[in-house]
């Protein structure tokens, strides 16, 4: 917990200074070094904004520290609850009364992005979901998370549910640092429950860049966002984009941005975070990624 600490500090402390620049046309952007905790680039990253279904990785955070307390078992059948049954898609469909294994529930959340399965895992860990958020929001202060309010488990619209691009680059950081017994879980392109497969909807998993996870997400309020990670060597870094128009184009600029950052960070151990914010701006109003990701079902 200190090394992250210390990592979280390194963000929160650096954010002040590469974040002087102006507004970039309705999106924030940020880009750490996983190791260090370093900032590496940031654009309006402590503008608050919806954070759509990158909500779902605080409760993987929570469900991740229940699984090794043992208040979880990846083999536990959980009830679903009418409530849980009812919410609007993306969801599995399941009936109320049914039952679900954790670790489907885990795969779902993480592929599919169901909202059911994230109030099911918020009904399994608390009284109900207002106080799973809670318990959220209580998490993220802890995590350094200070401009970010959970009001639910999913991500689903709530005008009091936002949060900034550091705070989700410090949410990435936690969960690879304290539970990378579980990170090669955001990887995963597909699964299946009930006779069907669910592909994900994270087109940059396994592009040239070596990028291994995390997770999307989209509302009409929030745009395309995601927080996404990349190694190559022995570095790593951890990117994070919100408020995209198209899909394509947040994909195409957060790689980009990891592309950039990757190249510089292997040159030089001590960055200069001027030359490499110039370097990213350039690269985002160019031309296109070396990165190869397919779009054939985006959303």
């Amino acid at each position: 917990m200190s090394a992250l600490k210390t990592l979280c500090c390194a963000i929160l402390f650096t954010g002040w200074f590469v974040n002087v620049a102006g507004a970039a046309g309705g999106t924030s952007s940020i880009v750490i070094d996983a190791k260090s905790g370093n900032v590496l680039y940031a654009d309006n990253a402590e503008e608050l904004r919806y954070p759509a279904s990158l909500t779902k990785l605080m409760t993987l955070y929570i469900a991740f520290n229940a699984l090794e307390t043992g208040k979880l078992k990846l083999s536990d059948k959980l009830k679903v609850s009418r409530t849980a049954a009812s919410r609007s898609p993306s969801k599995l469909g399941m009936p109320a009364g049914s039952y679900i294994d954790v670790k489907t529930v885990i795969e779902a959340l993480i592929v599919k992005s169901a909202n059911d399965c994230a109030t099911v895992l918020a009904e399994a860990l608390s009284p109900n979901e207002a106080e799973f958020a809670k318990l959220m929001t209580k998490t993220a202060r802890k995590l350094g998370m200070y401009r970010t309010t959970f009001k639910n488990a999913s991500g689903l619209p709530n005008s009091a549910q936002k949060t900034t691009a550091k705070d989700l680059a410090i949410l990435g950081a936690a969960i690879y640092h304290h539970f990378p017994q579980y990170y090669h879980l955001f990887s995963l392109t597909k699964f299946q429950y009930n006779g069907m497969t669910y592909k994900t909807h994270n087109y940059l998993l396994n592009d040239s860049l070596g990028t291994d996870g995390m997770k999307t997400g989209y509302t009409a309020a929030s745009g395309f966002n995601i927080l996404t990670s990349a190694q190559q060597g022995s570095h790593r870094i951890i990117a994070v984009t919100l408020g995209h128009k198209k899909v394509k184009d947040r994909d195409e600029d957060v790689s980009k941005m990891m592309q950039v950052s990757l190249d510089y960070i292997q040159k030089a151990p001590h960055i200069n975070t001027g030359t490499l914010k110039n370097a990213i701006n350039n690269s985002l109003n160019g031309g296109k990624t070396r990165t190869a990701y397919n779009h054939s079902h985006s959303r």
